[in-house]
C-alpha cells in the first residue's frame, strides 16, 4: 500500500467531498487538519507518503523539503498554478507535479463581499447592532456612478468588472500588458498608466498574479495619490501591496478603508498590526474556499492518483 496525506484540509471537508475509496485498495489516506508550518514537524507527519495534496499554497513545497522526503514521487496541487512548489526541485528528486479543476468565480465573488462590506460599514453596524451599540454609526459610499479601478484584468478581474457595470460604476483597469480590446471585452476602460488609475479611482480592486513586476507594486506613494475617500481591496496576493505602507496608510487616514482576503504569512500572526488597523476587514484567505471549488480540487486530486498509479500522469505542472 502506498500512503498518501491530504494537508491542511482546515474545514475537515475533504474526505466527504470526494470518493477516497477508489483508492483505497492501493493508497492509505490520511487527512491532516492542522497546519504544520516547521519543515522538522512536517516530515514527521509525511515522510513516509508518496504521495502528498497540498491546498493551493497554504504549505510552500521548497527545494529543502523535497530533499528530506525522499518517498514522496507524487505531489497534487489544487488548481493549475503553485507558486510555493519548487517545481525545478521537484523534477530534480523525481516528483511528478499535477495540479486540479478550479474556477474564478469564487474570488471574484469575494472580492464584493469585502468591496460591499467596507462600502456600507457591515461589520461595524453588525457588531453595534449584535451588541447595543449606536442605531446607524457610519455613511455609506455609493456605487453607482463612482469609479471601480481594477488593477488586472484577467479572468477574475473581468468577472468583477462585469458585476461593478450592473452597479452603475464607471469601471477602469490597468496592468502592463492591458490593450484597449481587452479592457473593452470586459467592459472596462483603458487607464492611461497606473497612477491614473489609482488617482481617479473610488474603488481599486487588484487582480493581478505575483511575479518580479508586481511585487511591491502598490507602494507608500502609490497608496499616497489614492483618494483619501478610496477604498482598496486585494484577493490576490498580499506581496503585490507593500504591507507597511497599507498599515501607515489605514492609520494615518491616507485612505478611507481597505480589505484584504491575502496575507504575506499565514495564518495571519496573532501580533500583526493589520489585526488592529482602523478601517480595516480581513478574511482568512476565503477567495476560492468554496464547496463547488473544494469538490474539484478534491475530485481532481483523486483523479490524479488514479491517473498517477496507472503509469499516465494528468495535469502535470512543469
Amino acid at each position: 500500500m502506498l500512503r498518501c496525506a491530504v494537508l491542511d484540509d482546515f474545514q475537515d471537508v475533504a474526505r466527504e467531498l470526494a470518493d477516497w475509496t477508489r483508492l483505497s485498495d492501493r493508497v492509505d489516506v490520511r487527512f491532516l487538519n492542522r497546519h504544520v508550518a516547521a519543515h522538522d514537524d512536517l516530515v514527521a507527519q509525511i515522510g513516509d507518503c508518496d504521495i502528498v495534496v497540498v491546498m493551493r499554497e497554504r504549505t510552500p513545497f521548497p527545494a529543502e523539503l523535497f530533499a528530506r522526503l525522499p518517498k514522496l514521487k507524487l505531489l497534487v496541487t489544487s488548481g493549475l498554478r503553485n507558486a510555493s512548489i519548487d517545481l525545478a526541485a521537484a523534477a530534480a528528486h523525481g516528483v511528478t507535479v499535477c495540479g486540479t479543476p478550479s474556477n474564478s468565480e469564487p474570488p471574484a465573488e469575494l472580492t464584493w463581499a469585502l468591496l460591499l462590506g467596507l462600502a456600507r460599514g457591515v461589520v461595524t453596524e453588525n457588531e453595534n447592532l449584535r451588541t447595543g451599540g449606536p442605531w446607524q454609526s457610519t455613511l455609506g459610499a455609493d456605487l453607482a456612478g463612482r469609479r471601480l479601478g481594477l488593477l488586472g484584468c484577467g479572468k477574475i478581474g473581468a468577472r468583477v468588472a462585469r458585476v461593478g457595470a450592473a452597479f452603475g460604476m464607471d469601471v477602469a483597469a490597468w496592468s502592463q500588458n492591458l490593450t484597449e480590446e481587452r479592457a473593452a471585452e470586459a467592459g472596462a476602460t483603458l487607464a492611461a498608466s497606473k497612477e491614473e488609475l489609482l488617482e481617479t479611482s473610488d474603488f481599486v480592486s487588484v487582480h493581478l498574479v505575483l511575479g518580479d513586476r508586481t511585487r511591491g507594486l502598490i507602494g507608500a506613494d502609490d497608496l499616497r495619490r489614492m483618494r483619501r475617500t478610496a477604498y482598496l481591496i486585494n484577493t490576490s496576493r498580499a506581496a503585490i501591496v507593500d504591507q507597511d505602507a497599507l498599515v501607515r496608510a489605514l492609520r494615518e487616514g491616507w485612505i478611507a478603508g481597505a480589505g484584504s482576503d491575502v496575507f504575506e504569512t499565514e495564518p495571519l500572526p496573532r501580533d500583526h498590526p493589520l489585526r488592529t488597523a482602523p478601517n480595516f476587514l480581513g478574511l482568512p484567505h476565503l477567495g476560492y474556499v468554496t464547496r463547488r471549488n473544494y469538490e474539484g480540487y478534491f475530485r481532481g486530486a483523486v483523479e490524479d492518483i488514479e491517473a498517477y498509479l496507472a503509469g499516465a500522469p494528468v495535469r502535470t505542472l512543469v
